[in-house]
């Protein structure tokens, strides 16, 4: 599948200690990639040949308990809020003195003149009321819609 575009997201703290760990140390209840599994989304699609990868603790529980269902938004309304918020990440990104650099890593290609599909739209502005609620961030002068 030809991907133009790749979204990825990779918001966590990594705690680097001192003492080492062996793997018998790990507590992974019998799936040594629960948390990557748990804690990444990947979407694909075909038919639109654009893929968004999501690697953040929590947010998929998230997602799945307090995020509207698919189709509550149209896919214009979340194109144009993604617009704003893309737009804001962006800023952030290119000003790490004022921003902390740490949550805003990696600048988002995000072009408004592109169809990315209701999927990837809807996952990319869900993404951005949970960071803002999360890391109490506030993107633009709107408030986050739950």
């Amino acid at each position: 599948m030809k991907k133009i575009a790749h979204l990825i997201f990779v918001l966590g703290i990594i705690i680097v200690s001192c003492k080492s760990y062996t793997p018998e140390q790990m507590i992974n209840h019998g799936n040594e990639n629960a948390l990557v599994e748990n804690d990444t989304l990947s979407i694909s699609s075909d038919e639109t040949d654009y893929e968004i990868i999501i690697i953040e603790p929590g947010f998929n529980g998230w997602l799945a308990s307090t995020a509207r269902p698919r189709g509550y938004y149209t896919q214009t309304w979340l194109e144009e809020r993604n617009r704003l918020y893309v737009q804001a990440w962006n800023q952030r990104n290119l000003q790490p003195g004022l921003f902390d650099q740490n949550l805003y890593m990696l600048r988002i290609d995000y072009d408004v003149r592109t169809d990315y599909g209701y999927e990837v739209n809807y996952l990319l502005y869900n993404y951005f009321v949970y960071f803002q609620l999360k890391y109490k961030q506030q993107l633009t002068t709107l408030i986050p819609r739950i």
